[in-house]
């Protein structure tokens, strides 16, 4: 597949270029600075774009089979970067008239997992008002994708960790994993790229998890 991954100097940005190209994908990696990607490999095209400007990304994303974003806050006082970014990459993308793209967003979001324990429900109402703003750019960024035109699917991990992939995750499409509590973010940017081509997940938020 010819795929456009945006945020790709981040932690799951930079897994899914590497899965990618180690699966023998085409990939254009959006970038503010080049420096910052250390992933290389045959079939990696490196774009620095203003990620502002629905204009310059255009050529990143036209003819591409899907777009895969890692794009978010890094920390509270970052947010509304997800949905001012998103909204850019979607203006682009229904201007080449290119509808595949996956998001990141965060398991909070979404509903609880089916029986939730009263621990578990507490703790995410904890995380939730720690990170309220945070959490409220995601529910936006997901309402910019369901008011578009494009075939979106929302990925909702929960905690991250710098582990390697292991492809043994759970997915919930429209829900979350039970006792779902961590997982890598090699195996986030692992379910993004197998998600692309499952038609299941078309306009749907999923829960990843361990």
């Amino acid at each position: 597949m010819k795929l456009t991954v945006f945020g790709a100097t981040g932690g799951i940005g930079q897994e899914i270029v590497r899965q990618a190209l180690a699966s023998g994908h085409q990939v254009t990696a959006v970038v503010r600075d080049p420096a910052r990607l250390t992933v290389r490999g045959e079939g990696l095209e490196l774009v620095r774009a203003d990620l502002t400007d629905p204009e310059a990304l255009c050529p990143a994303v036209a003819g591409r089979d899907a777009v895969l974003s890692g794009l978010g806050a890094r920390s509270r006082k970052d947010a509304g970067v997800a949905t001012r970014l998103t909204r850019t990459v979607l203006a682009a993308m229904e201007a080449e008239g290119v509808r595949r793209v996956l998001v990141v967003s965060a398991g909070p979001v979404g509903p609880d997992a089916e029986g939730a324990g009263f621990l578990d429900r507490t703790a995410r109402g904890l995380i939730s008002a720690l990170l309220k703003d945070v959490y409220a750019d995601l529910r936006e960024m997901e309402a910019e994708l369901a008011r578009s035109t494009t075939d979106w699917t929302s990925v909702r991990p929960p905690r991250l960790q710098n582990k390697p992939v292991t492809g043994t995750y759970r997915t919930v499409v429209g829900g979350f994993p039970d006792k779902g509590r961590f997982i890598a973010r090699a195996d986030v940017a692992h379910a993004m790229l197998a998600m692309t081509e499952d038609p299941r997940t078309v306009k749907q938020g999923v829960g990843v998890a361990y």
